[in-house]
């Protein structure tokens, strides 16, 4: 069974920093593209970061330019999103979402799977 798994949320105050991680298990080969999107309440899931199969191309929401490092390692199968200068607007559930090459990163309607989420507070 094929499942992404994330960790690493918590709950911080303005300026810390958090790192997420992201796990893909049942799939040796992992996905090309690999991206987080985030929801807070009331709102609707929105881009934060995706990167391509190999590292090279990386793409982050404005708002997070600077602050958030996406991060991949193959050869684990998993995907990191550093997170520093953390604002009350960062909070969100968090998940994690693999996808084919052919998707556009920041879409989320071209990714195939999706993990649970993890939560990430930022008390101000």
């Amino acid at each position: 069974q094929v499942k992404l798994v994330e960790s690493g949320g918590g709950l911080v105050q303005i300026g810390d920093s958090l790192r997420l991680s992201c796990a893909v298990f049942g799939r040796p080969w992992g996905f090309d593209n690999l991206g987080w999107f985030r929801q807070a309440p009331g709102k609707e899931r929105e881009f934060v970061a995706g990167i391509n199969w190999n590292g090279e191309t990386t793409e982050y929401e404005e708002s997070v330019k600077g602050r958030f490092t996406i991060t991949r390692e193959n050869s684990q199968n998993t995907m990191d999103l550093q997170m520093n200068n953390l604002k009350p607007e960062d909070t969100a559930s968090y998940y994690c979402a693999g996808g084919p090459a052919s998707g556009v990163l920041r879409d989320s309607k071209t990714y195939v799977m999706w993990g649970q989420g993890t939560q990430v507070t930022v008390s101000s």
